[in-house]
């Protein structure tokens, strides 16, 4: 694993950061707590939309990067126009799905005050939209990471990201409307669609002899599914599991709580683009060394395990010393007291997620997709029971135990289930 390769995907996480330091305490500023809580839940929503590639995108990588080491690179092509395909009607599907929510009063579960239903309405159906782009972004993003190509993906995202914040900073000197600001999300999605795919494309003619059309294979498809199928159940049931405690927040509590949560939870989970930059460039390279290496893996993932391991604990701790000093000074006079405790909390959480993840990337780098899936199953619906209980009795400090709680169970699964089998 190159430590260019980390350093591109880290710098692409790392600069949309930067952004959202400088535009996020203005943006609550201008539009007050229960819109950017409104603004915080669409970028949850866009965030979960990923699951519409039904895990197709990681496949794809798994998939790829397996051919590339036996040297079979003929059926690339065919993989990508497969699983393009295939997203592409998912994402729709998700879309569809979206938009009947929405018209069917979905748009009410949200308790507002201040935001009419026909704002939230309006902004359900533009994020209707993006689903169909940001699953198929994750098959050319895959093709790419298959690739090695972390430089072209790295400045993707960072466009990407900035746009993320920086498009609604931009819209709210002109209107406060939240339809506006998701505007700015949806079309940044579908410029990035376009960009994934020309990139993937140009991985292709770059290094591969490609003659003749791609084609969609059913085989290829059934292959994909036999691992995707999992990612897929992972895929649905993890941005629950991420995502949840926010829209639990907004339907029990308010829209202004989920604003109190959001803020701390954000600088503090941002740190995990340290475990992203390197489980993402390991993925690929763990594949190939298990195929092409078996007996080597083994020291190359638990190198890497130990180096992430006490990263992350440096990071956190320090975040956690820090936050009392931090948080006030960004959010300054809009700042809810609970924040910080909230954000301290969530520390231990983080944590726990970094160890998780790399045992993650691991089980899927051997094709065990079936095991991170059957896992998000089983604790899906005990962390949901959790949260709701955990926010009735002590509010949204609740929500921040119930996750800790989650990803400290998650990452010991994992690791138990990673160490033996």
């Amino acid at each position: 694993m190159r430590l260019s390769h980390i350093t591109w995907n880290l710098g692409g996480l790392a600069l949309p950061l930067g952004v959202a330091a400088l535009t996020v305490p203005s943006l609550i500023a201008r539009l007050g707590h229960e819109r950017f809580g409104l603004l915080a839940l669409a970028w949850g929503l866009i965030g979960y939309a990923g699951a519409m590639d039904l895990g197709l995108g990681r496949a794809l990588t798994q998939m790829v990067a397996r051919l590339r080491g036996e040297k079979n690179y003929a059926s690339i092509p065919d993989v990508l126009m497969t699983t393009g395909r295939i997203t592409l009607v998912t994402g729709l599907i998700g879309g569809v799905l979206i938009a009947v929510i929405a018209l069917a009063g979905g748009h009410r579960w949200i308790r507002v005050e201040a935001t009419s239903s026909h704002e939230i309405l309006v902004a359900m159906l533009l994020l209707a939209v993006a689903l169909p782009a940001q699953a198929m972004s994750a098959t050319y993003r895959g093709l790419n990471e298959a690739f090695l190509n972390f430089r072209g993906i790295s400045l993707l995202r960072a466009a990407l990201g900035v746009v993320n914040f920086a498009g609604p900073y931009a819209i709210s000197f002109f209107t406060t409307q939240l339809p506006w600001l998701v505007a700015s999300l949806v079309v940044s999605r579908l410029l990035a669609l376009f960009a994934y795919r020309r990139l993937a494309l140009r991985c292709m003619q770059k290094e591969l002899e490609v003659q003749g059309r791609a084609k969609y294979s059913s085989t290829i498809a059934r292959s994909l599914f036999s691992f995707g199928g999992w990612v897929t159940i992972s895929s649905i049931a993890s941005p629950i599991l991420v995502q949840a405690d926010r829209f639990v927040i907004g339907a029990t509590l308010s829209a202004a709580a989920v604003s109190v949560y959001v803020l701390p939870y954000e600088v503090v989970v941002q740190s995990l683009i340290l475990v992203g930059a390197v489980s993402s460039v390991m993925f690929p390279g763990l594949t190939k060394i298990i195929q092409e290496q078996p007996t080597l893996w083994r020291g190359y993932f638990n190198k890497w395990l130990a180096r992430v391991a006490a990263l992350m604990f440096l990071v956190c701790l320090t975040l956690a010393i820090l936050l009392p000093v931090l948080l006030p000074l960004w959010i300054k006079d809009g700042l809810n007291p609970e924040s910080i405790l909230i954000g301290q909390v969530l520390c231990i959480g983080v944590l726990a997620n970094a160890i998780g993840s790399m045992f993650y990337a691991l089980l899927h780098a051997q094709g065990k997709s079936s095991v991170t899936a059957k896992i998000h199953l089983l604790e899906l619906p005990f962390f949901l029971i959790l949260l709701m209980i955990a926010i009735d009795r002590v509010g949204v400090l609740g929500a921040a135990w119930a996750w800790v709680i989650r990803m400290t169970v998650d990452a010991a699964a994992l690791a138990w289930m990673a160490r033996n089998r």
